[in-house]
């Protein structure tokens, strides 16, 4: 399968086979009483939460990259390869999102579950840019109905691994999977209200494509989909022509992506007698601080939907679907 080889053709081939709980180890679950909490890493913030929603009070989660993290750029440290030694399963995203953690993802997967969420989505939901050649773009938790397959992935290798608390896994799935859909639904009754012309999303760099797809929008994006990709002065130019020739008034930072790219192009329009303000910051390969709303998956996208409505001027609840946006996310 095209999503999986690219990271773990060597797993694969250990595993025999590339179903979710599988392509994983040669470590005996069998033995797991469900006694103590299941030691889990997780490598970004967006496959921690489906883990801690579906696993309950079962597992305990640690997570690699943190709030601002780009994976795409991150490299696994000596404390994170430590971290990793001593866990019971690793969950990940996949499609290449963390291609610099792949050589760790594959040792670990020699002696544990190590299991990509991404696997439970069915390849029609995903979008594979011609300039990825071959590849996934790997941005899917933008698409909340396409994300929310990925819940599968995590309840099937958990009950796998603690069959005790297999029923509990499936509750708490189907209560989370509910949740999600009615994001879901906020997401494109929202960015609907928007008038057609200003229908336009650009910002730091191709993450938003699966939330164009979804939600109607034309997504711009100043670097590639992977942010080590460098923003010339030809795609510059051209982003600058298209802000003045679609009157587009607001364009969006990344908390995990430098803003200079987003300032040039205001400076760039300005130069041509055309205002261009920050519509807010979006939340695109990390979620927002620890302990907040904006800190959890429903959060970070009730955050980037009401934001875009609201900068494009659409219409949303100046809190959010939940009424627990924060101050600065509202703004």
């Amino acid at each position: 399968m095209k999503k999986l080889l690219p990271i773990l053709a060597l797993v694969a081939l250990l595993a025999g086979c590339n179903s979710p709980s599988s392509e994983s180890s040669s470590s005996d679950s069998s033995g797991f009483d469900g006694s103590r909490p299941i030691q889990v890493v997780a490598t970004i913030g967006m496959v921690a939460d489906i883990v801690r929603e579906v696993g309950g009070e079962h597992v305990e989660v640690s997570q690699i990259c943190g709030p601002g993290v780009d994976p795409h750029l991150y490299k696994a440290t000596r404390d994170d390869v430590a971290m990793l030694s001593s866990t019971d399963m690793v969950f990940y995203s996949g499609l290449m999102l963390e291609g610099k953690m792949s050589d760790t993802l594959i040792k670990m997967a020699q002696s544990r579950p190590v299991v990509p969420v991404t696997s439970a989505i069915d390849d029609s939901k995903l979008l594979e840019p011609p300039e990825f050649e071959g590849h996934f773009d790997p941005h899917v938790w933008n698409d909340v109905s396409a994300w929310s397959a990925g819940v599968q992935a995590v309840e099937t290798a958990l009950a796998e691994f603690d069959p005790t608390h297999a029923s509990e896994f499936a509750e708490n799935a189907k209560a989370y999977v509910a949740k999600l859909d009615e994001l879901h639904k906020y997401g494109v009754e929202a960015l609907a209200t928007i008038p057609e012309s200003s229908r336009v999303l650009v910002t730091s760099h191709d993450a938003f494509n699966y939330m164009g797809k979804a939600y109607g929008l034309e997504v711009e994006g100043v670097q590639g989909i992977s942010t080590e990709s460098e923003a010339g002065l030809k795609r510059i130019a051209e982003l600058v022509d298209m802000l003045v020739e679609k009157d587009v008034k607001a364009v969006f930072i990344e908390s995990s992506v430098p803003r200079k790219s987003i300032d040039s192009l205001i400076e760039g329009a300005k130069a041509k007698g055309h205002d261009v303000i920050v519509g807010g910051e979006l939340f695109s390969d990390a979620m927002g601080a620890e302990g907040t709303y904006e800190g959890t998956y429903l959060g970070m996208l009730d955050h980037n939907i009401t934001i875009v409505t609201r900068a494009l001027g659409g219409e949303a609840p100046e809190k959010g679907l939940s009424g627990k946006l924060s101050e600065s996310a509202s703004e």
